[in-house]
């Protein structure tokens, strides 16, 4: 049998799990308990009951709790405010169902093809979403533009690739670019790499702006700063999260307005 995947951490985890204590319902001592053995290995059962990812797991901790506050010295120094955030993600809740839940065998291979595709659509599909946000706004604006395409740059050749081109590709005086899903850092990463594709190959008068979630972004404070920094050399014109929906708005208008479309 194939279990290359047994590593002693695997191992550790598996014999915490089958130790949990039979319960109808379970509530913050029982989460205690979770956590004050081996700390990380108690998060890894945590996310393991909630079947979220490491970086969405912490992306939804930082939101509860702040910045540099999801480690075992914040667990120590302010339990109480650490267990409520547990609770309020619904860890006490998903621990209750999932013990006493009756597993099927059509449970385990839905459950394995969850682990194998769930987290890829999840990702795809908080992409679409924001692509989608973004899209009803320039639809209200502008008669023309190409979507998930790759324009015309400054030098005559199509090379860089944008969310949406507006008027077209073409004739580009605006691209968008939008990100957004609970990405791990390397796709994070890609956003970067992105952006500077553009940066380099559009012409100095065709605007960038750049629109977000803005929820990863706070696990991965140096590559936005490197998008700010963009921001402050004028190469992308500026940067949206979905909180800023006016602004986006307005400032469609205005360059609308701007460039005569």
């Amino acid at each position: 049998m194939h279990v290359d995947w047994l590593d002693p951490t695997a191992s550790r985890i598996i014999e915490r799990i089958v130790s949990l204590p039979l319960k109808s319902a379970y509530d913050s001592t029982d989460l205690t308990l979770l956590l004050s053995g081996d700390f990380e290995d108690g998060k890894l059962i945590c996310r393991l009951f909630l079947g979220l990812s490491k970086d969405e797991f912490e992306t939804l901790l930082i939101h509860h709790l702040g910045p540099g506050k999801t480690g075992i010295t914040s667990f120590k120094r302010n339990r109480d405010s650490y267990l409520q955030a547990l609770m309020d993600i619904g860890l006490a809740d998903q621990m209750s169902r999932q013990v006493n839940t009756p597993v099927l065998w059509s449970d385990i291979l839905i459950d394995r093809l969850r682990a194998g595709r769930g987290r890829a659509v999840r990702g795809q599909i908080r992409g679409r979403s924001l692509e989608d946000f973004v899209e009803s706004f320039v639809k209200a604006e502008f008669t023309t533009y190409d979507t998930r395409c790759s324009f015309i740059g400054k030098d005559g050749v199509s090379t860089a690739k944008a969310d949406f081109a507006i008027p077209s590709i073409e004739e580009p005086r605006i691209v968008i670019e939008a990100k957004g899903y609970a990405a791990t850092g390397s796709k994070q990463t890609d956003v970067i790499g992105d952006l500077r594709s553009m940066v380099t190959c559009k012409r100095h008068d065709t605007v960038l702006l750049f629109v977000t979630d803005g929820l990863t972004w706070r696990r991965r404070l140096s590559d936005l700063r490197k998008i700010i920094e963009m921001q402050n050399r004028g190469e992308v014109a500026r940067i949206y999260t979905r909180a800023m929906s006016s602004e986006l708005k307005a400032d469609l208008a205005t360059l609308k307005s701007e460039f005569g479309l």
